[in-house]
């Protein structure tokens, strides 16, 4: 599996399995138990989610190593007490350590306090890395003069129609990792003529081309699937390549103008 080296040194692998709206219990436990039998070992959680336990649970139960997986989960920033909220993820998922702590979404204030917080908590060792979500250009700039060290990742929506080139620009320009959720867009479009005609070249599905586009992106993908056959098929994204042509009819069909703004 690819991976992305971090400030810390920390691998982040390039493909992970997105947990957002899976029921606690039996879903998320088996989604993620198919996922380590494809392959994957990155698992994208966060409090909101209220899936921590089961995450945890099928982390327990597969028996790898734990610094064989990688672990990210969000804080909910509306809320200010980031150690305890960072304790009672810990908690639920049954680890010392999270990989990757994430601001869920930017405030309208006070993001840089919070930012502060998660830096404590970095240096604490209850997280490897801290980083994002959502946030767009205009608020990584007010973040980063004040921040002691900069987000290691910023997490956003991303896939062929929300192609946020600004923002995917600005974290390679400052060397902050560009992490897509969302990348299948839900599956909305994947039927798109330029989609299934990159596909067909290819002889690929249409939804291994849209994560292969966001990888040649450079960016981290995690697909969100609870079904077995999707979620060996979103792992097999690494033994071909897209070319110019390819990339260039998929930036196409953006349809966001290439904005610097995220979804807050």
């Amino acid at each position: 599996m690819e991976t992305k080296r971090l400030p810390s040194g920390v691998e982040m692998p390039v493909l992970g399995l997105g947990v957002y709206q899976m029921k606690p219990g039996h879903e998320t436990e088996q989604a993620i138990e198919w996922a380590f039998e494809a392959g994957y070992r990155h698992i994208d959680t966060a409090m909101m989610y209220r899936n921590e336990e089961s995450v945890g649970a099928a982390i327990r139960r597969s028996g790898l190593p734990r610094d064989e997986v990688f672990v990210t989960t969000k804080i909910l920033p509306t809320r200010r007490n980031a150690k305890e909220q960072l304790e009672q993820s810990l908690r639920k998922l049954d680890l010392d350590h999270v990989d990757l702590y994430l601001i869920h979404w930017p405030l309208p204030l006070g993001n840089a306090s919070l930012w502060r917080r998660l830096e404590s908590l970095r240096e604490s060792g209850l997280a490897r890395e801290i980083g994002v979500s959502n946030f767009g250009r205009r608020r990584l700039e007010s973040l980063l003069p004040d921040a002691a060290l900069q987000p290691a990742v910023n997490q956003v929506l991303f896939n062929p129609f929300r192609y946020c080139r600004a923002i995917l620009d600005y974290c390679r320009e400052k060397g902050i990792v560009f992490e897509a959720y969302s990348p299948l867009a839900r599956g909305k479009g994947l039927d798109d003529p330029a989609i299934v005609a990159v596909a067909e070249r290819h002889g690929r599905t249409p939804a291994q081309v849209v994560l292969r586009w966001a990888v040649q992106h450079g960016a981290i993908v995690i697909p969100k699937s609870s079904r077995q056959e999707r979620i060996r098929e979103n792992a097999q994204i690494f033994d071909f390549e897209l070319s110019g042509e390819d990339i260039a009819a998929l930036d196409a069909l953006d349809r966001t103008g290439g904005t610097a703004k995220a979804r807050f």
